[in-house]
This record gives structure tokens, sequence and C-alpha cells, in this order.
């Protein structure tokens, strides 16, 4: 069976996205503070959430139900149904274009002879879209969105309609069309036997959506495994109709820049729909591609009752969008790409600016769909700055003409409606801050961890087991391309490093010892390909317990030191990575963690230099199954002298050129030598160096509960054998030249 699977990069990516987010926006982060309580068992953490700490999930409730969306004026009635299912699916559709030969669909103010179908569970109109993401999704939803969130966030993208809409299933979709209608059905799985999946199986989700020629929308769910996932109509709505709501004066600031002196905070209802936010500075806004943007923070803070801006910004109360402008330098000073982007609950992806004025507009936030008011309240940051440049103060603003487009489809009543745009986003608990989880840990137990691992009993809403990593990068280090910075947003005073963004699931592929017996992928980058290489170093044939959990634990940490330096060759700044080391860069593991031959948990190859312009990789830049560190990351760790880094080299231009008698990738290549002077040469010398650097760390191995449940057996077991290979997997890969714990007193 096909399985959609992302680019090979992009499990690497997966840190490297929210590890951009964290240190490249350069903007003040919000303080963290302390979100439940925290005890030990141990060698282990337990931090039971507070009530509500990470919301509420809402899990899909329509199996063997249908929904059908009648057209009404300028909006849709919605009724929920007993099940209506067609089991003559049609002819399997080969892409994603399906052209109608007998009549055209009326759907967002047009009548629509064709529409792409995404292999994920929807249909969209007009132009087609580029990627793998968009073609498999249909609409612009990152890798990493929450459900919760995207659900709003793609209104007023593209039109389409969500049947099931979730990223990373995969499977067959089939198309029939009828004389006055089209019927289209998936048979889908969710991701399975990879590092980054709940499964090591297939599962089934079937469900279809009926297209009649009177515009009527028929969505049936016949047999759904998955969980969570988007449903809806989403026409576009852009008639731009604006209804002033509400204007207020900003609190004077005299050092304020003229683009951050906001002047006035002005809040509109556009075409009945969304809130549109507007600040208006003293001054320009800065434009895109502007190399001052990164960091500039513009905010505005929903509260369901009267507030001030210190309030915390996940209060239950408390809804924040937030403008911040992201990117940064290139290393020889020009300007780098950076832009600004919009995030907070509800909120679009759009950000607008003209001359003094910069706006965002996005649907009313889902817990104020029922309030009559809401109390409105605004702030401005510069770069490197924890103060205020410029603040709104709370005021009521009457939600006059605003209607939510969020509703619950298995509660919904006939007399409800209609609805321009009616979805339903059922999602597993929201994503932590990562600040709040630190906080609350060295709060309790002290200042006393260089890394913080989170493992939990529930699901958070991510279509990955897995899990990014950041931090303040304390330990006072340089020369590695990144310094230290906000340790006090961290709750620590100097000492803690790096940290897991989010738990891990208990039930996750990777915190499982090792995949159930029977497991065949047939992919190299799944762990059950290397299953009978790994067992031979064991006496009873089976490989070392817990092999996925060291390859993210590993690669998470590593983090903490790689891999964003650059190197000066021939007078040219070249990027080894960024953030992960680039495929073509020779990176092989110094002190191997299983087999003889690995390439670096960072990334990068090993490859073998064939003389002839062409080059054999022999492990590429995949981190499964787990692998150590390359003399580069050492030397980046404050382990080995530079001296004892071998000069390496980076190839550009890899094109693929065979594969050679036992299977390795040949490439055609250009290659360039580097040496770790010629790192030293941009990033300056490692400090502090090897014999004054530290060598002993300690992680906090934090298992996460639900407020008023008990850590069950499973997650207290699977975690403390998780450290204990953690212990060993730092030693060995580290050449014995440091040592891990996993004290929590």
């Amino acid at each position: 069976m096909h399985r959609f699977r992302f680019p090979r990069r992009l499990p690497f990516i997966a840190a490297a996205l929210l590890i951009c987010a964290s240190l490249h926006a350069q903007g003040p982060q919000e303080q963290g503070h302390s979100i439940g309580t925290v005890t030990t068992q141990g060698n282990l953490v337990v931090l039971e959430l507070n009530e509500n700490a990470l919301g509420k999930a809402n899990l899909f409730d329509l199996d063997h139900r249908t929904l059908q969306f009648t057209l009404a004026g300028s909006g849709y009635k919605v009724r929920t149904l007993p099940l209506k299912w067609d089991a003559e699916f049609g002819e399997e559709l080969k892409g994603h274009q399906v052209t109608l030969q007998h009549f055209a669909f009326p759907f967002s103010g047009k009548k629509w002879n064709s529409f792409s179908v995404g292999t994920t569970g929807a249909i969209t109109f007009g132009e087609s879209h580029e990627g793998p993401m968009l073609a498999a999704t249909g609409f612009p939803i990152a890798r990493f969105d929450q459900l919760h969130n995207a659900a709003s966030a793609i209104t007023n993208t593209v039109p389409g309609i969500c049947v099931f809409l979730k990223p990373r299933m995969s499977g067959a979709h089939y198309v029939k069309e009828l004389a006055d209608s089209v019927v289209v059905t998936w048979n889908l799985t969710e991701p399975w036997g990879n590092i980054q999946d709940f499964t090591w199986q297939p599962t089934v989700s079937r469900f279809q959506v009926v297209l009649a020629k009177d515009g009527s929308i028929t969505m049936s769910y016949d047999q759904v495994a998955a969980h969570d996932a988007i449903v809806g109509v989403y026409p576009m709505i852009d008639t731009g109709a604006e209804k002033p709501l509400a204007t207020f004066a900003a609190e004077a600031k005299a050092a304020a820049a003229p683009n951050l002196d906001i002047e006035k905070l002005k809040i509109a209802a556009v075409d009945g729909t969304f809130l549109k936010v507007t600040f208006e500075t003293k001054g320009p806004v800065l434009p895109e591609n502007d190399p001052s943007l990164p960091g500039v923070t513009y905010r505005v803070y929903f509260d369901s009752e009267e507030s001030d801006n210190t309030t915390a910004p996940n209060d239950e109360n408390r809804v924040v969008w937030t403008i911040r402008g992201i990117g940064r330098q290139a290393r020889n000073g020009a300007p780098g790409n950076t832009r600004y982007v919009a995030f907070g609950p509800g909120v679009g992806h759009e950000v607008k600016t003209q001359g003094n004025a910069i706006s965002i507009q996005g649907l009313l936030p889902t817990r104020f769909k029922d309030a009559h008011r809401i109390f409105v309240s605004a702030d401005s940051t510069a770069p490197h700055s924890d103060t205020a440049a410029a603040v709104v103060s709370a005021h009521a603003v009457v939600l006059s003409g605003l209607r939510s487009a969020e509703v619950d489809f298995s509660s919904i009543k006939p007399n409800d409606g209609p609805f321009k745009i009616a979805y339903e986003a059922f999602h597993y608990l929201a994503l932590p801050n990562a600040r709040d989880l630190s906080c609350t840990v060295i709060n309790a137990l002290g200042d006393k961890f260089d890394f913080l691992a989170y493992y939990s009993d529930f699901r958070i809403d991510n279509q990955e087991a897995g899990t990014p990593s950041n931090g303040p990068m304390g330990g006072h280090v340089t020369g590695i391309g990144q310094t230290e910075h906000g340790l006090e947003s961290y709750c620590s005073a100097g000492r803690f490093q790096w940290g897991f963004i989010q738990p891990v699931y208990v039930g996750a592929n990777q915190m499982q010892d090792r995949p159930p017996a029977g497991v065949k992928t047939g992919n190299s980058h799944d762990i059950d390909f290397y299953e009978q290489q790994l067992g031979e170093q064991s006496a009873d044939g089976k490989m070392s317990a817990y092999n996925l959990a060291m390859s993210q634990i590993g690669h998470e940490m590593g983090h903490r030191w790689s891999a964003f330096v650059s190197a000066k060759v021939n007078g040219e700044i070249i990027q080894l990575g960024p953030t992960h080391w680039a495929r073509g860069l020779q990176a092989p593991v110094a002190f191997p963690y299983r087999r003889p031959v690995e390439a670096s948990a960072m990334g990068g190859g090993v490859w073998q230099d064939n003389f002839d312009g062409t080059f054999t990789q022999l492990d590429d830049d995949y981190y499964v199954p787990a692998t150590g560190y390359s003399y580069l990351d050492l030397y980046l760790m404050g382990l080995i002298t530079p001296a004892e880094v071998p000069d390496f080299f980076l190839l550009r231009n890899l094109v693929p050129a065979g594969r050679d008698s036992l299977g390795h990738p040949i490439f055609k290549a250009d290659r360039v030598k580097v040496t770790i002077d010629d790192v030293i040469a941009v990033e300056g010398p490692r400090t502090p160096a090897v014999a004054q650097s530290q060598r002993n760390f300690n992680t906090g191995m934090v298992v996460v509960v639900e407020h008023g449940a008990k850590p069950s057996n499973e997650l207290l077991e699977r975690t403390e054998a998780i450290g204990k290979a953690w212990i060993d997997y730092f030693a060995t890969v580290t050449g014995h030249r440091a040592t891990m714990t996993t004290n929590p007193h």
C-alpha cells in the first residue's frame, strides 16, 4: 500500500520550524508561569496540570452519521441525520483533479465544472496548489498547525469543503458522477510505522461527500478510526463590508519608535463574520524584508472580563492575537528574508500593512461566540525588549453584527443558521507553552536541570507523535552560532539549556520499546528495516530497547549545540545547516551508538569520495535508527578540541547517479573542503574551551498528567526506561567524555 510521506528532511524540519520561531523571531518571549503541581517519584518528575491548563479536547463524534448542508439564502442550514451511505464508490481517482460532465456545482458564488480532491479528506475549487502539503490537503495548513486553530485560519483562503480534513492521512479516493450529483469517497489510513506515528499498523477511516446540482452538500461517515479532523464548508466571503465597532487611543509612550508608537486601535466587523484589528502608529510600520523587522511585535488581547496586559496570556478567559516580525539577517549584513506572521486562536495568517497601519482579521474566538461584549487591550514591543513600547488599556467592545462560524454539529438544531461558513474542529488538548512547562518544573524543584523531556498519558493537538524543541541556551556558551537568550522567561537563573516543546504520548510508536512482531513497512527510514542488523548485537537477537526514543531525545537535545554554524571558505561564507546539517555535509559519527557507520543525529551524511566526481552515500541524513554525534557536533558541545576535528567537506549540486552493488545511492556533486578553522573564522572559538567546558548534565524526565489524574503504570515504566537508555546513549555517543543523569532531587 502506498503511504504518503513528507520529503525525507521534514522530520528534522519538525524541530527546525519551531526552533526558528523561537530563536530567530528575536522578539520578547512571554514570561512562563506555572501551570500545574509538581512532585517527584523516584527519578521521575510528576507534573499534574491545573484544570483546563491545555483547554479541552473535542474528539470526533459523527461516526455512522450524516451531515447535510442545504443552501438557504446566502448561507447553509445544517442537519445531522442517520447514516446515508453509497456503497458503490465508482472509479479510483488517480491524481486530484475532477472534471464534471453533466452539471456545474454551485459553491461560493460560482458554478464549478471542476474541483480538486485532496488526499486527506477535503475538496477545493479554483486554481490547484503546489507542494506536497497543499496537494494533499487542498488548504494552506502548515505542518505544525493545531487543528483547533487551523480550522478558523483557513477561512477565506481557498473555497472548499472539509469532509474530514486530517493532514498526513493516505490512501485511495474515488469519484462517481451521476446525472445531478457527484459522489467522492475516501478510504484512508492514519500514518503508521514511523517514529512520528501513533500506530504500527494501518487504520481505517472511510467517509464520503455528495455534491448535488442544487448546491446541497451531504457528508457521511461510515467508519472512522481517527478522532481529530476539520469538518465544514468554507465558501469565500470577500465583499469586504466593514462595520466599525470601536476605536481606542493608546497611552503615551515617549520612548516608543514611530512604528511601534500606537496612536489608535480600531476594531471592526467584516461581512458579519470576521473581526478585524488595525494598529495605527505615529510613523510608518516597517515593510517586509526590512532587516530591523525581526522581533517587532504587536499584540491584541481579548478578555471575557475587564483585565490588564499583565494577565497570563493563556488565561482561560483570554485570547491573544499576535503580529510578529520574523526572519534573520544574512551573515554578511545584507537584509534577510524577513516578514510578518500572525498567530493566535481564530486569526488568519495574512498581515496587511499600509503606511502607518498594520492589520489582521480572523473569526471571533470560539470561547466568545455567545458573548455580547468583550474587553480588548493591546500593546507593542521592540526587539530584545520585555517592556511594552505602547499600551492600549482594556475597553469594552460590543459584538454587534458578529456571528461565530464554529458550530457543534452533533447538537445543531433545525432553526440554527443559516451559516455563511460552518465548521467544527475536532482535536486533542492544546499544545502547552514550553516556557510554562519549564517554569512549572523549575519553580517547584529549582534550577537544577540542563534539559527537560516530557511524556504524557494524553495526546495533544499535533499530527505527529514526536516533539520539536527549544530553550534559552543557558550555560554561557559562545562560538556555536547561537547565543544565550531569554533565561528569565524559562524561569532559569542560568542553568536550563534546552527541552521538548510538548509531551510525547505514551501510546506513540517512539515510546514503545520495540515494534511488535510482524511489522513490515518496507521503508529504510522505519526502525523495522534495521531489526535484524540491530538484533545481531544481543544474545536474544532483539534490538536494544527504546531506539526510537533515543532517536528523538538525542536529536532534539543535540539542538542545544547544533547545527547553526557557518564556515568561511575562500572568502565565501557557507551555511553548513541551518538548524540541521546540510544533506551533503560529511558528518560521520565519532562514537557510533549501535551501527559501525552512522551519520550525525543532527543531519549530514557519511559520504565516500569515489575520486571521479561521484560520491556514495553510506549513511543518510535521517535519524532512524538512533545515531550519535559527529566530530563537529562534539567540538560544539565542548567535548573535543579543534585539533581533534578532521577536515571534512560539503557536497553541493547533488545529482543522483545510480546505486552501488550494495544499494547505496551514488551522486554527482561539487566537493568543497571545509576545516574547523573555517568555522572558527565565522563563529569565533568555542567557549568555554574543552578544559573548562561542562561535562556532567542532568535531564528532568517529566511525566505530565491531566488535572486530577495519576500517571499510568505504563507511562511511569516507559519514561523510567527511556531515562535509563538516555544515560547509556549519552555516555556512548560522547565517547564517555560526558555523563548524563536524570536526578530530580
